[in-house]
């Protein structure tokens, strides 16, 4: 039976990146892994053929053989372009199998499914599973008990995600059958995002007969906050000044992640109007720049004035000129109405 096109096999196109064709054999191999899928025949042979496939378009150079001579660059003894012999393209790949660690397609069927596969799959996938496991034994491979993994939600703050922070935190876990209230202490990475994992290996549920513990995974919450929000990298704060304020301008102390600044807010500023703050966001994991913080203001205007006030802002109203946003809509308004004659 002929070989299926490998980039077939993964769902990609000849002009896929390395990116997107990991992403797709994580996709399919999880799939059709045959721990997910016990005594289904077809889905343990789809699973060789994702891994098989994946291999060769993985490797730059299994990939260039592949692209150019298609599936006769891995046969053994070599066809096409004057064989494997002096000179030949295949040379050097005479005795490549076309699978992933050392697993040879011609003998897709036979032994255990998880044999050749288990430690690359585990190295992708390996969080996405708990309970059995395979692993070497005298005779082939036998069954590991693993224990289960653990999930905790870890409340902090935003100031607390821009800086990093040490927590002490208490949970219940099973040890040797027993009930084991642990305490761990957890390093969180400035930067750090809502919903992010913070995995520890080995900290999870061990009972009797798992010769393997699960694993903890603290997920990241952020607890609410009075003034910021948080958007990327980028916090934002909504700031209300004075109708005054923002007519005359004025000069303000803001609160930031990490301490306070001073804001310059020149006079004529509007509603809405958005000031930035650089790199007063919060920091990148990654080591890229930080984020920057992003001011909003709100005009607040008072519910009520005195009289002597009224007569003071009834004096500024007729002797100021009209506002640009109001000249705008009126001049708007009135090539409207002469339109509709």
């Amino acid at each position: 039976m002929a070989k299926k096109d490998y980039y077939s096999v993964l769902g990609v196109s000849r002009q896929a990146t390395p990116d997107d064709m990991k992403k797709s054999f994580r996709k399919l191999a999880m799939k059709f892994h045959p721990d997910k899928n016990p005594g289904d025949k077809a889905a343990e042979d789809r699973f060789k053929e994702v891994n098989e496939a994946y291999d060769v378009l993985s490797d730059p150079k299994k990939k260039q053989m592949y692209d150019q001579f298609g599936h006769a660059a891995f046969q053994a003894g070599g066809t096409g372009a004057g064989g494997p012999g002096q000179g030949s393209p295949f040379r050097g790949f005479e005795n490549f199998q076309g699978g992933s660690r050392g697993f040879d397609p011609r003998q897709q069927g036979q032994g255990n499914p998880n044999e050749n596969f288990q430690d690359m799959f585990s190295d992708f996938f390996g969080e996405f599973f708990s309970g059995e496991q395979t692993q070497p034994g005298r005779r082939g491979f036998r069954q590991e008990q693993r224990g289960a993994d653990l999930r905790y939600t870890l409340n902090i703050t935003l100031e607390e995600a821009a800086t990093g922070t040490e927590k002490l935190i208490n949970f219940v876990r099973q040890r040797a059958g027993r009930e084991d209230n642990a305490k761990l202490s957890i390093t969180v990475p400035a930067g750090v995002k809502a919903g992010q994992r913070l995995k520890l290996r080995g900290e999870g549920d061990s009972p009797p007969g798992s010769t393997r513990p699960g694993d903890l995974y603290v997920i990241v919450n952020f607890q609410d906050h009075p003034l910021f929000k948080r958007k990327d990298n980028d916090v934002l704060m909504e700031l209300p000044i004075s109708f005054i304020d923002a007519l005359l301008g004025v000069h303000l102390e803001v609160p930031t992640l990490t301490g306070k600044a001073m804001l310059n807010i020149p006079g004529g500023t509007h509603p809405g109007q958005i000031f930035r703050l650089k790199g007063k966001g919060f920091p990148d994991i990654g080591g890229y720049a930080p984020g920057d913080m992003l001011i909003k203001i709100i005009v607040d205007v008072p519910n009520n004035v005195t009289a002597e006030d009224r007569e003071a802002l009834e004096r500024l109203r007729k002797s100021s000129s009209s506002t640009p946003l109001v000249t705008d809509f009126r001049d708007k308004m009135k090539r409207l109405l002469q339109q509709r004659g």
